[in-house]
Parts: structure tokens; C-alpha cells; sequence
């Protein structure tokens, strides 16, 4: 049996995460590797009210309610879905997981980012991803993709372009502090140039295995 590869994706909403997790399965499916695609918040039935508490509730979450919220449904996702399936060998990639709360509530919401990183290690008994993948786009341009797509924004979406600028830089801090496990793709190129990054790395942490 193959070892289980564990990928996430990261970066604040607009910079086409769906677009690029669509086309890594593809390219592994193509390698004869099984996949199971996840996210995070919602990536299970406990997860999908979680993420609606979360995302879609009316009202305000107080900022360490709101992480430990997504503490809790990263706990649940890891030890039902993720861990399993990387157990049998099969790559898990995840639209977001603890960076995303470091960067987010540590960060965009001012808690303490180590506190945030504490509780989500000790969620997911410190499981960290092989390849977390930045897609790194300035905060305006990235709202501007959202406006033209024309979703209704849900509740995060809804914050100033300061906070994803926080929430931006936050995340470059990371990938800096560890670079074997991050690769940082400018997301201001096309999505096959932003591909062709992304599958060089892989094959570089396949090879590793």
C-alpha cells in the first residue's frame, strides 16, 4: 500500500482554490492514486452545521467562540475522514485546515495566533498536511474576483479588505517560517502556470516518500 499524502490549500477567499483542488485530483487520479476531496469547515454532517453556525447564522460569534468552533469541527474531520483515509493510502485534499484559523481568528480576528495554532495541534493530535498550498493574491484583487463572481458573500466575506490583508500576510508569515512544507504560488498568473507549480512540488514530495 502507498503512503497517504495529505494536501490543504490556503488563502483568503477569491484566489481559486476550488479551481486548483479540482485539477490536483485530477492529475493524481491520473497517477492511479484514490482521492478524497474535503473542507474545512463542513467536511463532514457535523462539520456541515458547524460550518452553518459558523458561516450563515444571523448575528455576531465572539471571536474565541468562532475559534473554537472551528476547532471542534477540525477535531471531528480529522479523526472520522482524514486520518482513516490517509491510513489506507489515499491522498486527502483539503480547501482549508488549521492554517486558516491561525491566519484567520489568530490573525484577522486579533487572538494570539500561537493560542489558535495550541488548540487546532492538539484538535488534530498535531497532524500537519505533507504540501500546504499558499495561492497568494493581494487582498482588493481577490475581493474584486468575488464581487464579479457574483455569490452572496457569507458572513467572513463580509469583513473589510483590511482584515484579508491581515489575514494575507499572515499567512506569507507561515509559509516563510516553514518552507519544506509550504509552497507559495502567485495567484495573479494563469491557472495553468499556477498548476505546472503546483504539480512540480508534488512530484518532488511523491519522490520523497
Amino acid at each position: 500500500m502507498s503512503r497517504g499524502l495529505f494536501i490543504s490549500l490556503e488563502g483568503i477567499d477569491g484566489v481559486g482554490k476550488s479551481t486548483q483542488s479540482d485539477l490536483i485530483e485530477q492529475y493524481l487520479l491520473g497517477l492511479g492514486r484514490k482521492v478524497v476531496r474535503t473542507l474545512e469547515p463542513g467536511g463532514t454532517e457535523l462539520g456541515q452545521e458547524i460550518r452553518h453556525l459558523l458561516l450563515h447564522r444571523k448575528g455576531d460569534v465572539a471571536p474565541r467562540s468562532e475559534a473554537l468552533l472551528y476547532a471542534a469541527d477540525r477535531a471531528h474531520h480529522v479523526a472520522t475522514k482524514v486520518r482513516p483515509a490517509l491510513s489506507r493510502g489515499e491522498v486527502v485534499i483539503t480547501d482549508r485546515y488549521l492554517d486558516s484559523s491561525v491566519a484567520y481568528q489568530g490573525v484577522g480576528r486579533d487572538l494570539n495566533a500561537e493560542d489558535v495554532r495550541a488548540i487546532s495541534m492538539f484538535a488534530v493530535e498535531n497532524l500537519l498536511p505533507d504540501l500546504t498550498i499558499l495561492l497568494d493574491l493581494e487582498a482588493s484583487a481577490a475581493m474584486a474576483r468575488r464581487k464579479k463572481s457574483g455569490a452572496e458573500p457569507d458572513r467572513l466575506e463580509r469583513e473589510k479588505v483590511e482584515f484579508f490583508e491581515a489575514v494575507r500576510q499572515a499567512y506569507l508569515a507561515m509559509a516563510a517560517a516553514e518552507p519544506a512544507r509550504w509552497l507559495v504560488v502567485d495567484a495573479t498568473q494563469t491557472v495553468e502556470q499556477m498548476q505546472q507549480q503546483i504539480r512540480q512540488r508534488i512530484d518532488q514530495v511523491l519522490a520523497s516518500f
